[in-house]
């Protein structure tokens, strides 16, 4: 009886809750809120002419860039630090294409992906972690890649 009522119980949680909505590559600026809270982050937001840039700094010590274009889409992310944060959650619908890069790459370097509408550069070690992704053909005028970091 305790199992049925249990199971009862977090099934109408479970049905109840949502998730937060996280800031992902290609998403809005809507979402970005919601990754601090779901990192327990603090965050710092910078603006620039044509873009604006959040920096959440995370519990673990890791840092994480969104840049966003001034109609408020997430064209880049990055990060650095001694834990990864959620790639999955930042690179949200580009997540299965950095995945099978990873997966297809041999040996334990980094995660690399160029592609026309798509850069991953993904790699370090335990305790230190660095990487960045864009979507070149979002990147505002006059910003060049080197600048995501």
């Amino acid at each position: 009886m305790i199992h049925k009522t249990l199971s009862a119980t977090l099934s109408l949680i479970l049905s109840t809750t949502t998730l937060p909505a996280l800031a992902a590559l290609g998403g809005d600026t809507d979402s970005v809120q919601s990754d601090q809270t779901h990192m327990q982050a603090t965050a710092q937001i910078t603006g620039a002419t044509n873009y604006s840039l959040h920096q959440l700094q995370l519990p673990s010590g890791t840092t994480v860039r969104e840049y966003l274009t001034a109609a408020g889409t997430v064209f880049a992310v990055a990060w650095e630090g001694p834990e990864l944060p959620d790639l999955q959650a930042l690179l949200g619908n580009y997540y299965e294409r950095y995945s099978t890069a990873a997966q297809q790459r041999t040996g334990r370097g980094p995660v690399t992906i160029a592609q026309p509408d798509l850069v991953v550069q993904s790699g370090g070690h335990m305790r230190s972690f660095v990487g960045r992704a864009y979507l070149p053909e979002q990147l505002p005028q006059g910003l060049a890649p080197a600048a995501i970091q």
